[in-house]
């Protein structure tokens, strides 16, 4: 189930979340320090220190802002497509536009993967007609150079991202090639796992040789950024393995069958005493003699004042039905948990068979059945 995308918010952009991760603030300075007293005082050494200084941070911006778009062109395809984003994070290798789950199928992981490197070459395209039309349009040095830095590192992105190794966007226009030939996601998603970790142990290789023979900084920097593609193509398998086995379970085979109702006239005061306080369960579904009306939280008794606990009711508590998460006992767990994490139920299920309520599935119950499923390893199969 999704949780809240991490760092501190910025704000909302076409309708998606945009965060910055802590990390991203650290990789900001080092590139900023590196344009303004690097690259730019080396190219346009005409230039005074002030000049360079405002060329970094304006180099630095929209370096950032072109991996937005980067990240916004997936996510606006994602969301095209049915499949719904939590947000946009910004941290210190680049971006990721975070989704609820993985495409459906071959041709649409192929769109929402290839928009992104196509996005960056456009910026690029952009940028360098803007870096050749500069003089003629009267714009400044600054500028120019500024817009040529662009061009450049966008079309680094967008090669760098199309090699053909999770989770490079290149991995997953891989995958969804072998994919579509295969017809076997799963053995898509090991090829292209194994390709990001080739490309990640390449990168390791390259880094410990530049940090031996004189460049320890950027040979270091080589060195991490290798391992942590190769860690995300690793979790890129563990993940393709869990949906593979969620695949094979239905919501009935993890449900509280028969759940304790509490009945809509309750109080809050009985409701905490008799049920919250005495019985180990966190909701209760909430009835009106043989008509299931929602689902009260320990989060919907909070709201309401406790010096208002004996006067309201369980229905003043409740989440209504139409806001709850239902789902048919023949719902595969990764629909269940997927309907989970879009209400707002504390994270749990209602399970209805003909409109009658027969069971509850909560996160805990999902939690519990994974464990276990890790720990007894190859001794069970889910799919039996």
């Amino acid at each position: 189930m999704p949780a809240r995308a991490p760092g501190l918010r910025l704000g909302s952009l076409l309708g998606f979340e945009i965060r910055v991760d802590l990390s991203w603030f650290v990789i900001f300075f080092l590139v900023f320090w590196s344009l303004a007293e690097g690259v730019f005082p080396q190219q346009y050494a005409e230039l005074d220190r002030l000049a360079h200084m405002a060329m970094g941070l304006a180099g630095t911006l929209l370096f950032f802002a072109s991996l937005l778009v980067h990240e916004l062109s997936h996510a606006l395809v994602s969301r095209r497509k049915g499949i719904p984003v939590e947000g946009i994070t910004l941290f210190i290798f680049g971006g990721m536009a975070l989704t609820r789950r993985e495409p459906d199928t071959a041709k649409d992981e192929l769109l929402i993967a290839g928009v992104g490197p196509l996005a960056s070459l456009v910026l690029a395209g952009l940028f360098d007609l803007l870096s050749r039309l500069g003089p003629t349009l009267g714009l400044g040095t600054p500028v120019v150079g500024v817009a040529d830095y662009l061009a450049f590192i966008n079309t680094a992105l967008a090669v760098f991202n199309l090699m053909p190794g999770l989770p490079m966007d290149g991995g997953r226009v891989f995958r969804a090639i072998a994919w579509s030939v295969t017809g076997d996601r799963a053995k898509a998603t090991r090829w292209a796992v194994t390709g990001g970790q080739a490309f990640g142990t390449v990168l390791m290789v390259i880094g410990g040789v530049q940090a031996l023979t004189g460049a320890p900084l950027g040979g270091l920097w080589l060195v991490f950024i290798g391992w942590f593609l190769r860690s995300l193509a690793g979790s890129s398998l563990r993940q393709q393995a869990l949906q593979s086995l969620l695949g094979h379970v239905v919501a009935s085979d993890l449900m509280s069958s028969r759940p304790e109702v509490v009945s809509a006239h309750t109080s809050v005061a009985a409701l905490v005493q008799d049920h919250f306080m005495q019985l180990r369960y966190g909701s209760y579904p909430v009835v009106d003699g043989e008509a299931l009306l929602g689902m009260v939280t320990l989060e919907g008794v909070k709201r309401i004042p406790k010096d208002e606990w004996g006067a309201r009711t369980a229905a003043d508590a409740m989440t209504p039905l139409a806001a709850c998460a239902v789902v048919a006992p023949d719902t595969p767990l990764e629909g269940a948990v997927e309907a989970m994490g879009r209400a707002g139920t504390g994270g749990r299920a209602l399970v209805l068979q003909a409109g009658r309520l027969v069971g509850i599935i909560s996160a805990t119950d999902v939690t519990r059945w994974l464990r276990r499923v890790q720990e007894l390893g190859p001794l069970v199969n889910p799919a039996d």
